[in-house]
């Protein structure tokens, strides 16, 4: 038996390692990843949109009518940068967008207008109806918020901070155009007069943003919209 016989194979130090995936083939299942996953997002907001807007639209035109007490009716109006006033089928959310209420034996019950802030999570919208005769914002509700559940979440639902907005002055000077009195906030259980609105504890950052939006936005608005009676009448 020669020794090329009797030799036996040795067995490597180390097991041969699998060949590793290439680098194009990585990018290329990433990729198709990545279409597939934009794709499926695109196509849902397709689908959701619409169901989205309706939602907020039904939102809307139920909050105008919870804001201005005795409202049964109501038709839209724009204010462009002139000051002009102008009737349209809808809102425009580059205007100023007045949403003129009225009573069902007629008569103007009153004006809703939105407004938004800075809360203390992200931007806080709020529609509020101000009633002419009574010189007040007589309804606030809140249309979009993130604030913290359980403390800022409160300016949706505390009674007693929403009661701020059933009679809150907004009184104009006698040339009619700068409020009597601005909107201030106060510490709970501190309201002395009927332009202050009651902070809720817990939760003043918050508050402070309701404050400050309805504070700009009346001090601007309701001079105009005093200015436009006859014209928003006119739906009536």
């Amino acid at each position: 038996m020669t020794d090329a016989e009797t030799t036996k194979p040795v067995p490597p130090a180390f097991p041969e390692e699998a060949p590793e995936a290439g680098s194009g083939k990585m990018i290329s299942a990433m990729g198709a990843i990545g279409l597939i996953a934009g794709i499926l997002i695109v196509f849902t907001y397709q689908v959701t949109f619409p169901f989205i807007q309706d939602n907020k639209a039904r939102l809307l035109e139920k909050a105008i009518f919870e804001v201005v007490p005795g409202a049964a009716t109501k038709r839209v109006f724009t204010v462009d940068a002139a000051g002009k006033v102008t009737e349209v089928a809808e809102a425009d959310p580059k205007q100023l967008t007045l949403y003129a209420c009225y009573k069902s034996g007629g008569g103007l019950a009153g004006v809703a207008l939105e407004a938004s802030g800075q809360g203390f999570q992200d931007v806080i919208r709020v529609i509020y109806g101000y009633d002419p005769q009574k010189e007040a914002v007589v309804g606030m509700k809140v249309l979009q918020s993130t604030e913290t559940p359980g403390l800022g979440d409160k300016i949706e639902k505390d009674p007693q901070f929403l009661d701020n907005f059933e009679a809150l002055d907004v009184k104009l000077n006698p040339d009619g155009d700068v409020l009597v009195n601005p909107l201030e906030m106060v510490k709970s259980g501190q309201k002395t007069d009927p332009w202050q609105i009651s902070a809720i504890t817990g939760a003043t950052i918050s508050s402070r943003a309701i404050t400050a939006m309805l504070r700009e936005s009346t001090a601007k608005n309701i001079p105009l919209i005093v200015q436009r009676l006859p014209e928003l009448q006119k739906g009536d």
